[in-house]
């Protein structure tokens, strides 16, 4: 037995332990390894949105506005990549060694080139 096969209940062929289709909806779902880690992330960025929502109420200054929409950029790509790499490391590994994963490739090139516009 290869060790592919033997870990196959471990790691579905559709990809990896995180990873698992709907049956009902055919959806997607991923379990993040460090979701709290994200959501602590993510909640964050929320407060900045906020505070940038009361510099643009309070007439505030345009640059500092500017500078704070920059600072939420970068953290929501700080998220973006991690989770992207998460996905290469769990799903897409998991797809390739399974059935050369073609199809799990495509996918993230597709999600890295929307991410560089």
């Amino acid at each position: 037995m290869s060790a592919l096969t033997a870990n196959e209940d471990e790691f579905p062929a559709e990809g990896c332990i995180h990873c698992a289709t709907s049956e009902t909806s055919g959806e997607k779902r991923v379990e993040q390894p460090q979701k709290k880690a994200l959501l602590n992330r993510i909640r964050r960025i929320e407060g900045q949105v906020g505070g940038v929502l009361n510099m643009i109420q309070e007439d505030r200054y345009c640059v500092d506005i500017l500078t704070q929409i920059s600072a939420i950029k970068s953290a929501l790509d700080g998220v973006s990549i991690q989770i992207l790499s998460t996905h290469a490391n769990g799903c897409v590994r998991k797809a390739v060694q399974a059935d050369g994963g073609e199809e799990a490739i495509d996918e993230l090139l597709q999600v890295v080139r929307r991410m560089m516009r």
